[in-house]
């Protein structure tokens, strides 16, 4: 994965993308994070980036001049880029997303917004724009690392373990399943008899079981969009009959 990110505070990256499994993925060529101050293109001494909004209001509004200049900037080099403008007004990040740009061929420039937004005018530079929820942060610096540490993940090579890809919440549509490690036995509390009956079958049932349970739970609009095996809908009625004998 290659991306250029535009931010006011490249800082805020240093720290994250030097450790763990992102740190391991640059290392090995699998990412290319480079980032860009938008202020360095700005065109007046103060390297001023917002101004004051049209017809009034609070706040200030990121400027399109640096913006448009950052990305001719980049686009000398030819290389083809998909540009993500981050906004709480963007299309909804998911796993499906994720899973989208992680086989994405071109590079990838995030646009972090500041402020109390960015010119309308800068969404003509971008491909789409995307949210990572109904909430409002101080900048769009959160949301590029959110997704950036997402796709990652993705990439071949980048875990350790593949099987932790499959494994994971939302790669199979569902929350996860509960997990256990020694010692078997803590305060009283006990590691499930199945998991270490070594019986694999056994196993993947009750770990399907405790997604389904879990999902059901807490995040019941999942099971509609889940392609769901004739096992599947018998654990749900299960849990379904359990739920009508405790009410």
């Amino acid at each position: 994965m290659k991306c250029d990110v535009l931010t006011i505070f490249p800082d805020i990256f240093d720290s994250y993308l030097n450790e763990s499994i992102i740190k391991r993925a640059r290392a090995n060529n699998l990412l290319d994070v480079t980032l860009f101050n938008i202020r360095d293109f700005s065109s007046d001494p103060h390297r001023t980036v917002d101004d004051s909004p049209f017809g009034g209001g609070a706040g200030m509004v990121f400027k399109p001049e640096p913006i448009f200049r950052a990305m001719d900037f980049l686009r000398e080099d030819g290389e083809p880029r998909r540009v993500i403008l981050l906004t709480p007004q963007g299309r909804p990040f998911s796993q499906s997303i994720a899973e989208d740009y992680s086989k994405e061929q071109k590079r990838f420039v995030f646009i972090c917004g500041r402020y109390e937004g960015i010119d309308e005018r800068v969404k003509t530079l971008a491909d789409e724009e995307i949210s990572i929820g109904d909430y409002v942060l101080t900048g769009g610096e959160l949301a590029a690392l959110v997704i950036i540490d997402a796709v990652t993940r993705l990439i071949p090579g980048a875990l350790g373990d593949e099987r932790s890809v499959e494994d994971e919440s939302f790669s199979w549509g569902l929350l996860d399943y509960p997990h256990y490690t020694r010692p078997r036995e803590f305060r009283g509390l006990s590691v499930p008899q199945v998991l270490v009956s070594g019986d694999h079958k056994e196993i993947d049932n009750w770990r399907r079981k405790e997604a389904l349970k879990k999902t059901v739970k807490v995040r019941p609009d999942l099971i509609a969009k889940v392609k769901l095996t004739e096992l599947d809908r018998r654990i749900l009625s299960e849990i379904q009959a359990l739920s009508d004998e405790e009410a």
